[in-house]
């Protein structure tokens, strides 16, 4: 564990988390966060888990709505089988039986057209999106039909990779939250939304650690 005073304690806004400032995050949420600490005691710190930022990252994580990571993944893979390398122009290319193929829903494939049409025009500047705040971001990324705020926060999160992204939407979030804290019943986005209040400005860690109990067995399904 780094030392808590080796950094600054607030990143700045748009800062982008390293694995540096990962391990201080982590230094500070656990003199913050007893349940926090006893995750980073029991498994250390958390993987940054930093995606490419662009269009295929964008791609990947509508495909990982609503479906386990296992299966957004798969469906990922089966798409650059065909589409490699991914880009807005060879998506819009590709025929509702080829993205079927991949493991495409009639819906996605809606939204994946969406949003190549989005960058197409030039409406969704995605290069851009590293100089605007997390808010502005949302609105950008939200604007386009099938990106909804847990899309955007992942993006902020794993793209961007924001130190206080958090996506109070993740069922994984509520189901390890519900384990951590002890709540009798598994919380909602917006008990989540007020629960992660106190772990500001590191949120983005937080999810981390309690992702990293997650999939470390330790949380319910």
């Amino acid at each position: 564990m780094t030392d808590a005073h080796a950094l600054p304690r607030r990143p700045d806004a748009g800062w982008e988390l390293t694995e540096e400032a990962l391990l201080h995050g982590v230094q500070a949420l656990s003199d913050r966060d007893p349940h926090l600490a006893q995750i980073a005691a029991r498994l250390g710190p958390p993987p940054l888990w930093p995606r490419e930022p662009g269009f295929a990252t964008l791609i990947q994580i509508i495909l990982e709505q609503q479906v386990s990571l296992a299966s957004g993944r798969a469906t990922f893979q089966r798409l650059l089988a065909v589409a490699a390398p991914l880009t807005p122009a060879r998506f819009v290319q590709l025929d509702d039986a080829t993205l079927k193929g991949a493991g495409f829903s009639r819906q996605k494939a809606s939204y994946g057209r969406l949003l190549a049409q989005a960058v197409l025009d030039g409406s969704l500047d995605i290069q851009g999106l590293a100089a605007l705040d997390d808010p502005t971001v949302r609105t950008q990324l939200t604007a386009v039909k099938g990106i909804g705020p847990w899309t955007a926060d992942i993006y902020l999160l794993m793209a961007l990779r924001r130190p206080d992204a958090w996506p109070s939407a993740d069922l994984a979030l509520a189901a390890a939250v519900q384990q951590v804290k002890g709540l009798a019943v598994r919380p909602g986005w917006r008990e989540l939304e007020a629960l992660s209040q106190t772990w500001r400005p590191w949120r983005a860690v937080a999810a981390r650690l309690l992702w990293h109990h997650y999939l470390s067995g330790s949380a319910p399904a």
